[in-house]
């Protein structure tokens, strides 16, 4: 049977809920603050923890944070007023797994700590399955091409998101390989081979999106149940209309435990969020797992590498393309360029040269002018303040908007930040 912990400090609340909770299968316990249900909850750890959010001396975000802290895995369940949905959001940036609106229906209360059960269930049966089911490094590593710093932290990350089914977004520039990050996490996890459901945001109409991801009664279309059992992937997740923002929401918190949901962005959604653009419970609902993947400029020692893997995929009518190779001075202007099409301008690069060389060894005169120009590269001032701002927004997205923060981190005088 499973356990749930109710912490309110209204002994009446307890009565209602409880009246409400044990017919339906549920054992429960109770606290009346936080401090007494973070003491209780470390002694005996129960399945799910239903706390209101207004509540003194320890209120609901704090108990949340602290049980977050001591146990990831606690699935907690936040009780609000309606009118404090903004402290809603705040509670699922801080990893809640869902919240409730005071007052509440008694089948939408007893619907939301099933999903919470669900939920419990499958991250021990994936705990499980990734002790059983490790992920194929050798596979992650013939995908994703490189050995500098970002990418041995992309690669980390990725084998550890394998074995889990919590949301990821995946975040980068265009062309900085988030489709094929999507690809090598579903590959490499225990649902391999389930489904997986690819949806362009750019591509899809209302009329579409509507029919396939949220069909009858906003609980899931053709798309959602082709993807049950295995992932959703949501590419350019930025295109979506506020609208269909908030009606996937709803599809979300009522369909969350049926697939693994992916996303991309091709800008900074936090940023976004921030400026009102962008539904902030659609941001942390898919934001709790954010990954970076960075661009081909600021990975410029796995060029090399990269035209080696593009060379072995391209053709030559005159003998075997992988056997072609670049002269130092050829490979220098390769990686000198700052390639603002990323891997897919690198990959059309090579592939060019490699089709029209007639010599194994690509000399410099062989690289596209438009390469070798010097007019067409930024100059030092231009590259190093380009470098410059974008260390500095990296600073302030950790910092979560912080200047003071970011500015005490960078050694510089927090006006110099822009907004």
């Amino acid at each position: 049977m499973p356990s749930v912990l109710i912490v309110d400090d209204l002994l009446s609340i307890h009565e209602m809920l409880d009246a409400v909770i044990q017919p339906t299968g549920f054992a429960t316990a109770f606290a009346t603050d936080g401090e007494k249900a973070l003491a209780l909850y470390k002694a005996d750890k129960y399945d799910l923890v239903l706390a209101d959010i207004d509540m003194k001396p320890m209120d609901g975000i704090t108990l949340l944070k602290h049980l977050k802290a001591y146990d990831p895995s606690c699935v907690i369940i936040i009780m609000t007023a309606y009118a404090s949905t903004e402290s809603a959001v705040q509670a699922l940036k801080f990893g809640a797994f869902d919240y409730l609106q005071k007052p509440f229906r008694v089948d939408e209360l007893i619907a939301t700590l099933k999903r919470g059960v669900e939920f419990k269930q499958f991250q021990a049966e994936q705990q499980n399955a990734a002790t059983q089911h490790p992920a194929a490094t050798g596979d992650i590593e013939t995908r994703i091409i490189g050995t500098s710093a970002p990418i041995k932290k992309l690669i980390q990350q990725i084998k550890k998101l394998s074995t889990v089914r919590t949301p990821v977004l995946l975040q980068g520039e265009i062309g900085t390989g988030k489709t094929t990050a999507a690809e090598v996490l579903h590959a490499n996890s225990a649902q391999e081979d389930a489904p997986f459901i690819r949806i362009d945001c750019t591509l899809s109409t209302e009329a579409s999106f509507r029919e396939g991801l949220l069909g009858q009664g906003g609980t899931g279309g053709t798309w959602v149940q082709q993807a049950k059992g295995g992932t959703l992937f949501l590419q350019h997740l930025q295109s979506l209309a506020l609208p269909m923002q908030r009606e996937l929401v709803s599809v979300l918190r009522n369909t969350a435990q049926g697939f693994r949901l992916i996303c991309t962005a091709d800008v900074d959604l936090e940023k976004l969020t921030d400026e009102g653009k962008f539904h902030d419970e659609l941001f942390y609902r898919v934001a709790s797992l954010p990954v970076m993947l960075p661009a081909v400029r600021n990975r410029r020692e796995d060029i090399p590498l990269l035209v080696k893997h593009y060379l072995n995929q391209a053709t030559n009518p005159l003998f075997d393309a992988n056997l072609i190779e670049l002269s130092d001075e050829a490979m220098a202007i390769l990686s000198a360029y700052s390639w603002p099409g990323n891997l897919p301008e690198l990959a059309q690069v090579v592939s060019q040269i490699a089709g029209a060389t007639e010599t194994r060894i690509v000399e410099e005169k062989q690289i596209p002018l438009r390469l070798r120009e010097p007019k067409s590269w930024p100059s030092l001032k231009d590259h190093l303040a380009a470098q410059e701002k974008e260390y500095i927004e990296r600073v302030l997205h950790a910092c979560r908007g912080d200047k003071t923060k970011a500015a005490g981190i960078l050694g510089i005088d927090a006006g110099s930040i822009g907004s």
